[in-house]
């Protein structure tokens, strides 16, 4: 309809309840169990019909019941409960007068996507759910922090089977209004716009809030009535298929969420970027840099990339975005003139070394140029992001690539179950979630007895039974099923048989086939009349993904089987709902990526920390957490050229290990409480690891540490007496590309020769010809390591030579001692690197090898 006016009509609130408005428009409520419990006792109905929405349940209430509640003592003392925690946790004032961030330095985090609460459907999967659980830590934390984001209006897509079990997607409308965000405003009280400049004009987007506790997270959207439909689509839908499309969006987060900041008067002091859709960030930074400070673009060069952080999350090349230059092109134009260069050379920090103009731009390359702190989320990720990374830095081997990891964690009061959070606060303490790493704390996990332990497990698990049973009702209804599914559904699933969950992206190299690769096998030990399993699927395939989608369909055909439909379901529309109630009432939980394909895989470590047990490749995080005391493996970290043999290796060790060590630990002799006891010491092992290694708070301080602080008090000493030293760096820089090219080394020579005996010492020298460059501006390292081959070094160590004779002309002699602590045969050789940080000494194309 034209000229369409609408309004939106909010129950009236009676004056003792104001609160529950205030706690409603701040996402704290959503991890404490105490607060969830305030609003869903006005009506439980009403509360799990919306989705744990209080703003939705609040429209659904009527009047006179809210009348009577704001006169129920019990619930006003409930409240004011609520009330002291949440003055306590989110407006008492923090104190930062030690850090370097001060009371207004400010960590920006970008990310395309971020997973609270179901509720709020700005995410697709793990990596908003990561993002999330890091803004949650920020917030308990009381990090200076702000996230960035895009605000979608239909969010990722809602999966639905058809009768053939082949995956459908819906994207329904969200309702803003059940939303608890807001427009920002500037300090005149008018509505904040950003515009970045695309191929066809400009892109305007409003900017809204989103309170997660303490965090702001910042939101930016373009379905904007002035805008052309083209650009309101912009914000529609996360990971749009389309490249042109995609390269919006990330335009938008990046170059736009850096203006909605700046129009804050937000001057980020760290720049997060998680994974490479933020990668444009930089840009308008350098941009911003060079204006408010008045630098040049390769001062502003030595300052950005010191002050910002790079979080790669995928573990091979081809999910890294890689986008057209013509598409890319059109929107870097407009930088030319602010940056003083062209876009040639701006896109050239986003292409392979030495391509043409016209090559793809790649948002992991990009990042990894612009940011000096660069991790993986896993240790085993960590490696594999170097060797993808090797040939961005050219001559530098695989160990020493500049990229570190700082395994993901989960935030542990949003995942842990209601009776396992009501054990830890007699058991543990009630302010055990504020201090999650504190061993002394977690170790009293053992204090616990076991059949108290062993019940609350129980009463998840019968939750986790009763919400399957709904949702494949409600499954079964959708598509008309007959009578007899609809009663088989009511009674899917058992409370007393070991339960075995698979739920995560349905993508081939997580291989959800591994399973039912001897369907007679696994028949036999779901219809075991002693001990007998039951399976959970769950989880999405990408809408282009087809293969992804087979495997869906194969597993929905074997669990119609009329022998194993009882025991096996397949749930769909995987969430955060379902999510929660599979990481806290299943009994195993399986992951059998091909490795090494899993980045992290953080649900595993969800969990962990509720006493499920992990059973799963070495791979991602499982490589660090495993331990036979606190679950199983499959396979011992092998790697398998032939695919197909992996598979059936790695099959035959899954059932084996099912058959022989899981499924016997879980029915041996029960105990006191009908608990398993060996059993229920490996739930307390893996409670206790996930909870002290694996959470948010231990993974964000983990960043503090080693990235924002050192960042921040790097900004602090480029900044000094007018960005001094910053531009010393950039002259440097300069200095040393235009001679490096002069460098000459000699081969190593040993002053001795022979065999040596452990505990030997002999003497390297090299001539080397610096031309103009002074030994104090370039560092000559001895490298030495382990042969592989009869000419092939393997990882190897530097060692640092110095100055024994200054020949004239540039010409140097250098020499050190190199000791041999343990037997087997080496090489040595000799190179030359930058002096200085990391940013300079590992700056691509400055290394020379003897």
């Amino acid at each position: 309809m034209s000229h369409l006016q609408t309004f939106q009509v909010y129950p009236d609130i009676p004056k003792p309840l104001t609160f529950l408005e205030t706690l409603s428009r701040n996402l704290w409520w959503c991890w404490q169990r105490d607060a969830i419990e305030l609003f869903r006792r006005i009506d439980p109905q009403i509360w799990r019909e919306t989705g744990g929405n209080p703003i939705a349940s609040a429209t659904r209430i009527p009047q006179e019941y809210l009348e009577e509640v704001a006169k129920d003592d019990s619930f006003l003392a409930h409240q004011e409960r609520v009330k002291q925690s949440f003055e306590n946790e989110v407006l008492s004032p923090a104190d930062r007068s030690e850090s370097p961030f001060g009371e207004n330095g400010i960590i920006a985090y970008f990310s395309m996507e971020f997973g609270i609460h179901e509720s709020i459907p700005l995410f697709a999967g793990g990596l908003g759910i990561l993002a999330g659980d890091h803004l949650k830590a920020a917030s308990d934390m009381a990090l200076p922090l702000v996230g960035v984001g895009l605000l979608y209006r239909e969010g990722y897509f809602r999966q639905f089977l058809n009768q053939d079990g082949w995956q459908q997607e819906e994207y329904p409308i969200t309702n803003i209004h059940h939303l608890p965000i807001r427009k920002v405003r500037d300090a005149a009280g008018e509505k904040i716009y950003v515009s970045v400049t695309g191929p066809d004009g400009e892109i305007r987007a409003a900017l809204w809030k989103l309170q997660v506790g303490r965090i702001p997270l910042y939101l930016l959207d373009t379905n904007l009535p002035e805008n052309p439909p083209e650009i309101r689509e912009i914000t529609a839908r996360l990971y749009a298929g389309d490249a042109t499309l995609r390269v919006a969006q990330e335009m938008l987060l990046g170059i736009g969420g850096m203006r909605a900041l700046q129009a804050l008067e937000i001057h980020p002091m760290v720049c997060h970027m998680n994974e490479g859709h933020s990668s444009f960030v930089a840009l308008e930074r350098l941009a911003h840099t060079i204006s408010m400070h008045n630098v040049d673009l390769k001062t502003a060069l030595e300052i950005v990339p010191r002050t910002t952080v790079f979080t790669t999350h995928t573990p091979v090349p081809a999910g890294h975005d890689v986008f057209p230059a013509d598409i890319v092109r059109p929107y870097l134009k407009p930088f030319e003139n602010p940056l003083g260069t062209s876009v040639d050379e701006i896109m050239s920090w986003g292409q392979e070394p030495g391509a043409s103009k016209d090559s793809p731009v790649s948002m992991f390359i990009l990042g990894l140029r612009m940011s000096q702190y660069r991790n993986g989320v896993s240790k085993l990720h960590g490696e594999v992001t170097r060797v993808m990374s090797l040939h961005v830095w050219p001559g530098v081997h695989e160990e020493e690539i500049p990229v570190t990891h700082i395994t993901n964690g989960v935030h542990v009061s949003s995942w842990i179950s209601r009776e396992n959070s009501l054990l830890f606060e007699r058991f543990l303490g009630p302010e055990w979630h504020r201090y999650p790493s504190a061993p002394d704390i977690i170790n009293r996990i053992d204090e616990i007895y076991e059949e108290e332990l062993w019940r609350a497990h129980e009463m998840s698990k019968s939750r986790l039974v009763r919400t399957c049973r709904m949702l494949m009702l409600k499954q079964y209804g959708r598509r008309n099923a007959p009578r007899s599914m609809m009663e088989d559904a009511e009674t899917v699933l058992e409370q007393g048989i070991l339960t075995i969950a698979f739920a995560r992206r349905f993508a081939t190299y997580k291989r959800a086939y591994l399973l039912l690769s001897d369907p007679e096998r696994l028949e036999a030990m779901i219809n075991s009349e002693t001990r007998p399993i039951q399976i959970i699927f769950a989880g999405k395939a990408h809408p282009n993904d087809n293969e992804g989608k087979d495997l869906i369909r194969r597993i929905v055909e074997f669990a119609r089987g009329r022998n194993v439909r009882h025991r096996i379901v397949f749930i769909e529309d995987y969430d955060i709902h379902l999510a929660r109630h599979l990481v806290q009432g299943a009994d195993v939980w399986l992951n059998n990526p091909a490795r090494p394909h899993e980045a992290c895989g953080t649900s595993g470590m969800k969990a962990a920390i509720n006493g499920v047990l992990n059973f799963s490749v070495l791979d991602g995080w499982w490589c660090e957490g495993y331990n036979p005391d606190r679950g199983w493996q499959i396979g011992s970290g092998e790697g398998y050229d032939d695919h197909d043999y992996r598979d059936t290796v790695e099959s035959r060790a899954l059932y084996n290990i099912l058959e022989n060590e899981v499924i016997p630990c879980f029915y041996e002799k029960r105990g006191a409480g009908n608990a398993p006891s060996r059993w229920v010491k490996m739930m307390k092992a893996s409670m206790k690891m996930g909870i002290t290694d694996y959470s948010s708070h231990r993974m964000v301080a983990d960043y503090e540490k080693k990235f924002y602080l050192p960042a921040a008090k790097r900004l602090e000493t480029l900044h000094r007496d007018g960005l001094a030293e910053a531009r010393y760096l950039a002259e440097q820089r300069k200095r040393i590309r235009s001679l490096w090219n002069y460098i000459s080394i000699g081969p190593p020579v040993k002053e001795k020769e022979g065999a040596f005996r452990v505990g030997d010492a002999f003497r390297v020298v090299a001539e080397v010809h610096l031309g103009e460059l002074r030994p104090d501006e370039v560092s000559l390292e001895l490298y030495y390591g382990d042969m592989t081959s009869i000419d092939e070094m393997g990882s190897g160590k530097p060692l640092e030579m110095a100055v024994q004779e200054e020949r004239g002309n540039g010409d140097y002699l250098y020499a050190c001692t190199l000791n041999c602590e343990t037997s087997g045969r080496y090489g040595i050789t000799v190179r030359a690197r930058p002096r200085g940080d990391e940013r300079i000494s590992f700056a691509p194309g400055l290394i020379t090898w003897a």
